[in-house]
């Protein structure tokens, strides 16, 4: 993982149909939070080991901005991103539901080692044309997440000036959008893959 990365944005809950699912309420502002650079793994092939002793772990696919220059009042998405990539938020299911209870921060559901895995970064084609390919997660061959960034809650560019305005944006900043529906338990041994349209972008294998 070569690109320099700083702060990790994530995004809940951006997708109507993935809050549905979920039970909860679809917000009217981006829902931002926060995982340490040390939540990042590459999705590489190989084997990325996750824990087995805090409950089920949730899989939940998006597309992963890579900011290239200070934010500017005005500047546009396709001005400021200049690479992309797939990330999986992985999430602690079961820790998550009694934190949620409890009103306590989200960062043990959500910020444990390896639970930021991210493919290879790509250049940016732009916002417009990412809307043109659906992107997937398959496990153990069988599509169970499907999205299209066209159907988010808050697009890109709020996004973008939402993050900016209320905790800065910069160089070496990235941001998981939201995931759609189709969220899941993983267990030891399962294949996964991320693909864009029809091309893998990588694949690793669980292990608990």
């Amino acid at each position: 993982m070569t690109t320099m990365i700083r702060n990790i944005y994530c995004v809940g809950r951006n997708y109507r149909a993935h809050a549905a699912e979920l039970g909860n309420d679809v917000p009217d502002q981006p829902m931002i939070f926060t995982k340490p650079t040390h939540a990042l793994a590459a999705i590489d092939g190989g084997a990325l080991a996750l824990p087995s002793d805090q409950g089920e772990i949730h899989y939940e696919t998006e597309l992963v901005l890579h900011i290239a220059k200070p934010y500017t009042e005005g500047v546009k998405v396709d001005e400021i991103v200049d690479q992309y990539a797939l990330g999986i938020d992985f999430t602690l299911r079961d820790v998550q539901n009694v934190i949620k209870k409890k009103g306590q921060p989200w960062l043990p559901a959500k910020g444990f080692l390896k639970s930021a895995p991210i493919t290879a970064f790509r250049p940016f084609p732009g916002a417009s044309q990412l809307t043109e390919s659906n992107f997937q997660l398959r496990k153990n061959g069988q599509v169970v997440q499907d999205g299209n960034i066209g159907l988010m809650i808050f697009d890109l560019q709020t996004l973008i000036d939402y993050i900016a305005k209320h905790y800065g944006l910069g160089p070496g900043d990235i941001i998981y959008t939201g995931t759609p529906e189709g969220v899941g338990p993983v267990k030891d041994g399962d294949h996964v893959e991320l693909l864009w349209g029809e091309e893998s972008f990588g694949h690793f294998t669980v292990t608990l």
